[in-house]
């Protein structure tokens, strides 16, 4: 029974599992927006809130611990997300991306877009 365990596995070891979530996280950050099932959406929206809520600070402490949540990526990535991405979200208390859903394809799984609000 899968009693109060609310994370989707995604048919993914643990490790696994975290590499997708900060390489999908990486990709938003770096484009803006990006299409993907709908599961894999619904398991980054949280996980990408909370890493702008962190970075609405604009500390040392706030960017090492956003680094480590994506896995060391590059510089610019850290950089547009603490510049570019937090500031516009500064009055904002939430809500910062939406999943758009784009319906079935052919092997029968739901894509969706996820993309921060504008």
């Amino acid at each position: 029974m899968r009693h109060s365990n609310n994370t989707r596995t995604l048919s993914r070891s643990r490790s696994q599992r975290t590499a997708l979530i900060s390489g999908l996280a990486v990709s938003l950050i770096r484009d803006g927006q990006i299409k993907t099932t709908l599961a894999k959406a619904k398991e980054l929206q949280p996980n990408i809130e909370r890493l702008i809520t962190h970075a609405k600070t604009n500390t040392v402490q706030a960017r090492r611990l956003v680094a480590s949540r994506l896995g060391e990526p590059k510089d610019e990535i850290i950089q547009k997300l603490f510049t570019i991405i937090a500031p516009t979200f500064s009055e904002r208390n939430g809500g910062y991306t939406r999943v758009i859903k784009l319906g079935n394809t052919s092997p029968g799984r739901e894509e969706a877009i996820i993309a921060f609000v504008e």
